[in-house]
């Protein structure tokens, strides 16, 4: 769409059951209202809406753990998130809730239409029932090892390992989160989406509609979920915490969190346009309207195929132009994870880092994860401060603002003639409004902000050729023009970061004393004059301070104790094994050892052959550690080996004796072995 009459633009809804990381806002906060800062500045007509979810099952279980009622926790954490958004500059024009009653009403009217046309199949089918807890194991409730990728903890709606997305019912050897226990199959009737009658208009939709403008990590995803064939999805489940099914016959049932949710950022508009005297109604059914969601990689899905599907079925709404999913951000080489405290917690960032928003706004724009998965690191979020906004942008806007005042008390002096570089320069400041839009339009922002960056290095190559510090003492006119142009670029930057950095921007103008001159996007492009001659300026002040390596060393300290508590907890452990008696035990017979030679198992990708010198002999031991050990590196190894253990042929070789080894947390093996290195190979282990 070329030329949109107005914009929707919607953030994926957290749930409330925990406050907001680093990871919410790479993945999706932070390039959303980027976006929409950048359209608001162009004069576009957006609705930016978001809100808590707050029907997801992660927040039963919260209540549970703490013994209150899932009422109590999304009241809290609605707040706290809600909160940090206004905090960190996310700019909603709505931050609604999914337990508000327009919600409420607009999840159960679009159920009911399409209900009432038939859009929905209804299926009795089995499901997992934990008995001890009396209750159907919906989602969350049930943890089992994904049927995809094989990770023993998966969820019952979704991997987060692999990301797939599936049914309690498919995973394997699932057990309740509730109680711990294997649960049975009872029967249910629950409300079905047929995605399989949809599959026609969503390859035309999407796999031939969007091929060459959605990001390259969503059209693949969702090819693959097309190409694996689309099945019906259920809209209701058994739960007492939800929307109830509006239909007869439906008692303690509610709609399916991901039917709920997106009708969310319909709700949240029509909330939004009930304050402001706006008609909801053009912002999801005018098609002129420009319809863009913002999530993270594990909701594409569910935004790109069923909501809409959903939209489709309904018939009035208008569907996503674009869903510019980003992927996951680590954190310090690991995974985040909120259960493990492995977060980096926006309320506690504001706290220590007060008043430096933008600092992690631009470090999580300048890593963002916009293909791949990228990682957050204290010491380059450091970096991207000191030597990139400190360094760079601040350094610019200080040099200009101390040297006006210094020379001309404030005031913007005239301008003689221009020299062929002044004029070259003016000319290019003018070029960057375009850059920068183009590489939003595309929703590459770690571009956009490196081309804002670049105007700033612009500014500072001016000055640094032109050294008006020198020049005051024998060319007055030419300094008065060289500071005129340099106070141009700043106006401009004043301008362009705004969307990237917006309490920097707020500040720059007040320190251009500029707060009651709008110029927009376009005037940076088609204006010749951004800030007059006469314009009297504020005094410097430090746009970005350095970060010293005292703050950034208490970040890693405070993750360092984050994973020595988590090593602590008790972990779960095998039971023990049915008792011997001594006699049994004194049968075994362990040696110390060691491997003289290593070769992999032709066709066998986990075994790996052995000689090993056991003091007794050397001997040949066949043994499954090639997905831990590369042959070449454990030659030498010493090992501890149970000699007498009764030989068995593995893929045709010989195996006589096993080597000792035990599991890592990476899901590796390693060595149980003498740690003396005198101790000679046979001696025996007791």
């Amino acid at each position: 769409m070329n030329n949109p009459k107005r914009y929707t633009v919607t953030t994926a809804l957290p749930y409330t059951n925990g406050p907001i990381h680093i990871g919410h806002l790479a993945g999706v906060y932070v390039p959303a209202d980027i976006y929409v800062r950048y359209l608001r500045n162009k004069g576009k007509d957006v609705a930016f809406v978001g809100g808590s979810d707050e029907h997801g099952v992660p927040i039963t279980i919260k209540a549970k753990k703490e013994g209150v009622t899932p009422q109590d926790i999304v009241d809290k954490y609605h707040e706290i998130i809600k909160q940090s958004f206004i905090d960190f500059g996310i700019s909603f024009d709505n931050y609604s809730r999914t337990s508000a009653s327009i919600h409420h009403e607009t999840a159960s009217d679009f159920f009911t239409k399409l209900y009432e046309e038939g859009a929905f199949i209804e299926k009795v089918e089995h499901q997992l029932y934990d008995k001890e807890a009396n209750q159907f194991l919906a989602d969350r409730f049930v943890i089992g090892t994904c049927p995809k990728c094989g990770d023993e903890n998966s969820y019952g709606d979704q991997c987060e390992k692999c990301g797939t997305s599936h049914n309690a019912t498919d995973l394997i050897k699932p057990k309740s989160a509730i109680t711990g226990n294997i649960p049975t199959v009872k029967e249910t009737k629950h409300w079905f989406l047929p995605l399989d009658k949809h599959e026609a208009f969503l390859k035309q939709w999407i796999l031939e509609g969007h091929k060459d403008d959605w990001k390259p990590n969503v059209y693949g995803q969702v090819k693959s979920w097309i190409d694996d064939g689309l099945r019906p999805r259920a809209v209701t489940r058994d739960l007492d915490w939800g929307i109830p099914v509006p239909v007869e016959g439906a008692y303690g049932k509610v709609l399916y969190v991901w039917f709920d949710a997106p009708i969310g950022y319909i709700s949240s508009t029509k909330e939004w346009a009930a304050a402001t005297g706006k008609d909801w109604t053009s912002y999801w059914k005018d098609k002129d309207t420009k319809l863009v969601h913002f999530i993270g990689k594990d909701n594409i899905v569910f935004h790109c195929i069923i909501f809409p599907a959903m939209l489709k079925a309904h018939g009035e709404y208008i569907l996503p132009e674009n869903v510019p999913a980003n992927e996951f951000l680590n954190l310090e080489g690991n995974k985040l994870s909120t259960s493990k405290n492995w977060a980096v917690w926006l309320h506690e960032y504001l706290k220590e880092f007060p008043d430096q928003q933008d600092v992690l706004r631009y470090a999580l724009t300048a890593n963002a994860p916009e293909t791949k998965d990228n990682d957050f690191t204290w010491k380059d979020f450091q970096a991207r401060n000191n030597n990139e906004l400190v360094a760079i942008f601040g350094n610019f806007i200080n040099r200009v603002v101390v040297l006006t005042n210094k020379y001309y008390e404030g005031i913007v002096p005239s301008p003689s003639d221009f020299s062929e570089l002044d004029q070259d320069v003016l000319a290019e400041v003018k070029e960057f409004p375009n850059k920068i839009s183009k590489s939003m339009e595309r929703y590459r922002f770690r571009e956009a902000l490196m081309e804002m960056m670049n105007l700033a290095r612009l500014g500072n190559k001016y000055l640094a050729d032109e050294e008006p510090w020198k020049l005051v003492k024998t060319d007055e006119a030419r300094t008065q023009t060289i500071m005129y142009v340099a106070l141009q670029i700043a106006a401009a930057l004043s301008v362009l970061s705004e969307p990237f950095l917006p309490f920097s921007a707020i500040k720059l103008k007040r320190i251009l004393n500029q707060q009651g001159v709008f110029n927009a996007w376009e005037d940076v492009e088609h204006k010749e004059v951004l800030i007059p001659a006469g314009h009297t300026i504020g005094k410097a002040e430090l746009l970005f301070s350095k970060i010293e390596d005292a703050q950034i060393q208490a970040q890693i300290d405070k993750l360092e104790a984050t994973k020595l508590a988590n090593a602590a907890e008790v972990k779960d452990v095998a039971p023990q094994k049915e008792i011997i008696s001594f006699e049994d035990f004194t049968k075994l017979d362990i040696r110390t050892g060691t491997i003289v030679e290593a070769e992999k198992m032709p066709k066998a990708k986990k075994l790996l052959v052995l000689k090993v010198d056991t003091g007794i002999d050397i001997r040949t031991i066949v043994s499954g550690i090639a997905g831990s050990y590369k042959p070449e590196d454990i030659i030498g190894q010493r090992v501890s080996v149970l000699v007498n253990l009764a030989p068995r042929k593995l893929r045709g070789v010989d195996s006589e004796g096993m080597i000792l080894m035990t599991d890592t947390k990476d899901g590796k093996v390693s060595f149980i072995a003498p740690s003396e290195g005198d101790i000679a190979n046979g001696e025996f282990i007791s």
